[in-house]
């Protein structure tokens, strides 16, 4: 399968996006507004995740790959509008393979597409939960 015919629902709004809004990034960062941070760094990914997300074992499968790419801790949360929140600390590379796989062809349910921001990790987390 071409990886744009299937992805294509994947896409993301951006990092500069308002969470959940549908289309195209809001424009260049604000003066003092967090950077995506560099490779190597530790970073603080949340995202938020439409379609039918919710009520297919998201969550849980989220956390799963969580654990299985390694170093990350937060959480997955279902949202009233239907949504799942995603926050996920650690280094930047693994944060970005959790959002691969969020914007991938392995989720459960059906992903119509994820809206991300980055910022410095705000610590207080045990593991990576579902709440």
């Amino acid at each position: 399968m071409h990886p744009m015919s299937a992805s294509a629902s994947h896409e993301s709004a951006g990092p500069l996006a308002a969470p959940g809004g549908e289309g195209e990034p809001v424009g260049p960062a604000p003066a003092g507004a967090p950077a995506e941070p560099a490779a190597g760094e530790p970073a603080r990914l949340t995202a938020w995740v439409r379609g039918e997300v919710q009520g297919v074992g998201f969550r849980w499968f989220t956390r799963a790959a969580a654990l299985r790419i390694g170093g990350l801790v937060g959480f997955a949360l279902n949202l009233a509008d239907g949504r799942v929140q995603v926050v996920a600390e650690g280094a930047r590379e693994e944060c970005g393979l959790l959002l691969d796989w969020l914007r991938g062809e392995d989720t459960p349910g059906r992903v119509d597409g994820v809206t991300e921001i980055w910022d410095a990790p705000r610590g207080g987390y045990l593991g990576f939960a579902i709440r």
